[in-house]
């Protein structure tokens, strides 16, 4: 079985992709080299950098990925910087600027960046929509999954089983797109 190295230090993503990936015929592997993540105005920009950069690092096939939680009410605040926010203010923070907002909506979206063997760069693109809640509920996932509610369902990403969220989320979908690319 092939090996695809997963670029991430985050466990819980990996996680993701061995259950999304399960039956596809490739095995996804972690790698946690750390590499900068540019600040710009989209993810494409952040994945684009960081294949770039990897390139010269390591052996593909390797992917990356970025995602970000975009807050209508907020003109798609976070956005790329939905990491650092979580970083520096937490849950607990994002709750509280959220205070008084009753337009809740957001969207989360994923860009998974591929480099393959031959050099060709792909990218994938998955969203989520839903609403952020006013309180942490669930002890699944990880990140921003205990305040999310997605679009037609009554519960966080943190309170749904893993099988059911990686059906409809944002990461999800980009990997079913990687999935389909990888297999052709």
């Amino acid at each position: 079985m092939p090996k695809l190295q997963i670029i991430t230090s985050n466990n819980g993503k990996i996680k993701e992709f061995k259950e999304i990936f399960g039956d596809s015929k490739y095995l996804p592997v972690q790698n946690n080299i750390d590499y900068p993540e540019i600040q710009a105005s989209s993810l494409e920009e952040v994945v684009d950098f960081g294949l770039s950069w990897l390139r010269e690092k390591i052996e593909p096939p390797f992917v990356i990925d970025d995602s970000g939680v975009f807050i209508d009410n907020f003109d798609g605040f976070p956005g790329v910087y939905t990491r650092y926010v979580y970083d520096t203010i937490g849950l607990a923070g994002v709750l509280r600027q959220m205070e008084g907002v009753d337009n809740r909506a957001c969207t989360f979206r994923c860009v998974l960046g591929l480099l393959t063997e031959s050099g060709e760069r792909q990218k994938f693109v998955g969203e989520c929509s839903g609403t952020l809640i006013n309180e942490l509920r669930g002890d699944g996932g990880f990140g921003y999954d205990p305040i999310f509610i997605p679009e037609g369902f009554d519960k966080t990403f943190a309170e749904l089983a893993s099988e059911e969220k990686n059906s409809i989320s944002h990461r999800g979908k980009a990997m079913r797109k990687l999935i389909d690319f990888l297999l052709q």
